[in-house]
């Protein structure tokens, strides 16, 4: 019963997400504010992201790393673009897979309500930064990122319990926990991660983390891409891009995911992301040097 009332909330959730999507990319085309990003590149890149999120590896990451690789978002609309891109594949993954691990009902429920609870609060703050803060910010997540990949990838997170839910003060925890991970996804650190060492670390099953996740996800994905389409401050073409294209590499993961070797491709995305964050703070750095103009003025 808990399962379907789930997926109800998570269609509900989409259904939501669609007519702001909607609502918002009319308005941006009569007032021709649509930026002119390239479609298909980035509906490649959000199907590979979003099938590599599947397998438990994370989307945000790869996505900032192409798009700032081949320069197709401003930097100052990636934290919008990204939250706003996640919903319909976080929503697919969510109705895939809730039902595959029963976890107990008030340790799912609580973790989702508290996820929400963060994105909602963290977008309002989020979607007012301007391209510097950005640009810092996102080059201090994706270190974070990185380091949760490199620990997990040379065995340095604790290897679990058997239990499948929560109570007393190891739920107050998980729950605060969650909180906060909502609040980070506003920045660019995906809940994939963080999420699972925290369940590692409460004693729970390994198992118990997917429909955690992957439930908390598609609930607090609807609230933080709401703040920032309500806002205009996401790339409208490349979330439609994502928004089509996303769920197709979540169902091709589902498909595929015994045939991959996701170890592999773990230690090249944890690389990739190192050096996105390089890119980001070089950019950063740059941004607050004075353009030579200004100095010629200035002298």
């Amino acid at each position: 019963m808990l399962v379907e009332i789930l997926r109800l909330i998570f269609i509900v959730g989409g259904l939501a997400y669609v007519i702001m999507l909607a609502q918002a990319c009319w308005r941006m085309k009569r007032s021709g504010t649509i930026e002119p990003t390239p479609f298909w590149p980035v509906a490649a890149i959000g199907g590979i992201a979003n099938f590599l999120d599947t397998l438990g590896i994370g989307s945000f990451a790869v996505k900032t790393a192409c798009y700032k690789q081949f320069k197709l978002i401003d930097d100052r609309l990636l934290p919008g673009t990204l939250n706003s891109q996640c919903v319909l594949p976080a929503v697919t993954q969510s109705l895939i897979f809730i039902g595959a691990v029963a976890v107990d009902p008030l340790t799912l429920l609580s973790m989702m309500v508290a996820a929400a609870a963060g994105a909602a609060w963290g977008a309002r703050r989020v979607a007012s930064f301007d391209r510097q803060t950005v640009r810092l910010v996102m080059a201090i997540s994706l270190l974070v990122v990185a380091g949760f990949i490199f620990a997990g990838l040379l065995g340095l997170f604790p290897v679990g319990g058997e239990a499948m839910g929560l109570s007393g003060y190891k739920l107050v925890i998980a729950l605060l926990g969650n909180f906060l991970f909502g609040v980070l996804m506003n920045v660019g650190i995906g809940l994939f991660a963080p999420c699972m060492t925290l369940v590692y670390l409460l004693g729970m099953n390994p198992l118990a983390a997917f429909p955690i996740m992957m439930g908390s996800t598609a609930v607090l994905s609807v609230f933080s891409a709401g703040t920032f389409i309500r806002k205009g401050t996401f790339d409208a073409k490349a979330v439609l891009a994502v928004a089509i294209f996303g769920p197709i590499g979540v169902v091709l993961a589902a498909m595929l995911v015994k045939s991959m070797d996701v170890e592999m491709l773990k230690w090249l995305v944890a690389f990739i992301v190192i050096y996105t964050s390089w890119t980001m703070y070089a950019s950063w750095r740059a941004g607050r040097q004075p353009s030579p103009q200004l100095v010629a003025d200035a002298s």
